[in-house]
C-alpha cells in the first residue's frame, strides 16, 4: 500500500497545494513554520479521521476560511482508493472512501495503517494515563474493529453512570437497581477490553524490547508494563467496593478507563529518572514496535511518518533507521526536516528511490 498523491485546500497554513509521491521515500524540507509537519498531519488525518497535533477539528481550517478539504489517492491491493476528509464550520466533519461517506469514522480505522514518530510523542511520557491508553487503544483498534466498538460503548456507559451519580447527589436519592444495569454493562465491555489489552501487551513487549536493544546497543534495561484495576478483581467487585467513593465523587473511580502503561528504566519511572536521550530511545523503540506489530498482524506495511526526528537523533540511531530502510523493513516513508543538505545526505545513503519537496 502507498499514497500516490494528495491535495490540501485551506488546511492549516495551506490555501491550495498538491503533491505526487515516490512509492518509497518522500521528504519535506524547509524552515520551521513553513508547513512541513502540516503535510504529515494531513496524511495522518486521512488514516485516523483526525489531526495528530490538534484535536479541535475547526482549528485545522486555514485562518480566514470556513472549510478545509484533504483529497488523496492510495494504492492498496492493486486498487486505487480515493479518501477525502472535509470540514465546514458549523457542520460535522465528513470522511469519504471512493465518493461514499462513512456513517461512522470508526468504520474507517485500520483501512490505512499508519505510524507517526514525532517530537510530540514525548507527551506519552510526560502526560497522564489517558495519553498512554490512547496509544494502546489506537494500535489495537487498527486491527480489531470490535475492540473499537467495545471502547465506544464502554465510554458511553461510563458517561451515563456518571450522570446518574450526579443525579443521585443533586436530588439526595439512590436507586441501586438502575445503577446495577450500568455496572453489568461496564463489566461486559470492560472485561473484554481488559483481556484484549493484556493479550496485546504480551505480544507487544518482546517486539519493543528487541527494537530498544537495537537502538541502544543493549546498554540500558527498560520495562513496559500494563497496569489495571482488573488485574486483581473483576469490575463488578470493584464497583461494589467503591460505591461509597463514587457517590461522594459523583463519577466512576475504577475501571479500564483508569488503566495505564508504566514506562520504566531500571525499574524506575523514565519520566523522572531517564535522560532526554534515554526517553527518545524509549519512544522511538515504542513507535518502531507499533510499526512492526501492525505489519505482522495485518500483513501490510503501514505508512511511516518521521516528523523532524533526525534533528533529535545521533548518527548511531540514524544509521539504525537507514539499515531498516535498506532491509526493506519499511514501506513508504514520509520525512520532515529543517536541513535539506542533511536530509539529502541521509536518503542518498539508502538504496531506495526518493523525492524531496522544498517548501
Amino acid at each position: 500500500m502507498y499514497l500516490k498523491k494528495i491535495s490540501l485546500f485551506n488546511y492549516k497554513n495551506f490555501s491550495e497545494v498538491s503533491f505526487s509521491f515516490d512509492h518509497k521515500i518522500n521528504c519535506f524540507v524547509g524552515k520551521n513554520g513553513i508547513g512541513k509537519t502540516n503535510v504529515l498531519d494531513a496524511i495522518y488525518h486521512l488514516a485516523y479521521g483526525k489531526s495528530y497535533f490538534n484535536p479541535l477539528a475547526v482549528q485545522n481550517i486555514k485562518h480566514g476560511e470556513d472549510f478545509f478539504v484533504i483529497d488523496a489517492e492510495f494504492e492498496k491491493n492493486d486498487r486505487t482508493e480515493q479518501i477525502v476528509c472535509s470540514l465546514k464550520k458549523g457542520q460535522k466533519k465528513v470522511l469519504k472512501r471512493n465518493g461514499k461517506a462513512y456513517d461512522k469514522f470508526s468504520d474507517h480505522i485500520g483501512f490505512i495503517p499508519l505510524v507517526i514518530i514525532s517530537p510530540a510523542d514525548r507527551d506519552l511520557i510526560v502526560e497522564g494515563s489517558e495519553t498512554r491508553r490512547k496509544f494502546m487503544d489506537s494500535v489495537i483498534s487498527q486491527l480489531d474493529a470490535q475492540y473499537l466498538q467495545q471502547l465506544i460503548h464502554y465510554q458511553k456507559v461510563i458517561s451515563q453512570r456518571n450522570a446518574l451519580l450526579k443525579y443521585f447527589a443533586l436530588n439526595h436519592v439512590f436507586d441501586a437497581d438502575t445503577l446495577s444495569i450500568y455496572n453489568e454493562q461496564l463489566e461486559q465491555y470492560g472485561s473484554s477490553i481488559f483481556e484484549k489489552r493484556t493479550a496485546f501487551i504480551e505480544q507487544f513487549v518482546p517486539i519493543f524490547n528487541k527494537h530498544h536493544r537495537a537502538i541502544t546497543g543493549s546498554q540500558e534495561t527498560v520495562q513496559l508494563k500494563y497496569e489495571s484495576h482488573l488485574e486483581t478483581k473483576n469490575l463488578l467487585q470493584l464497583l461494589a467496593e467503591n460505591l461509597g467513593k463514587d457517590r461522594a465523587l459523583q463519577y466512576t473511580s475504577v475501571g479500564i478507563h483508569k488503566d495505564d502503561l508504566s514506562f520504566c528504566i531500571d525499574e524506575h519511572p523514565i519520566k523522572k529518572f531517564g535522560s532526554q536521550g534515554q526517553q527518545k530511545s524509549y519512544l522511538i523503540a515504542l513507535k518502531l514496535a507499533q510499526f512492526e506489530f501492525l505489519k505482522k498482524q495485518s500483513g501490510v506495511k503501514p505508512l511511516l511518518l518521521f516528523d523532524d526526528i533526525f534533528d533529535k537523533l545521533d548518527e548511531t540511531r540514524v544509521g539504525k533507521i537507514i539499515e531498516m530502510v535498506n532491509s526493506d523493513t519499511f514501506g513508504q516513508l514520509f520525512i520532515s526536516d529543517t536541513h535539506s543538505e542533511r536530509t539529502e545526505a541521509i536518503v542518498k545513503s539508502t538504496l531506495q528511490t526518493y523525492s524531496i519537496f522544498n517548501l
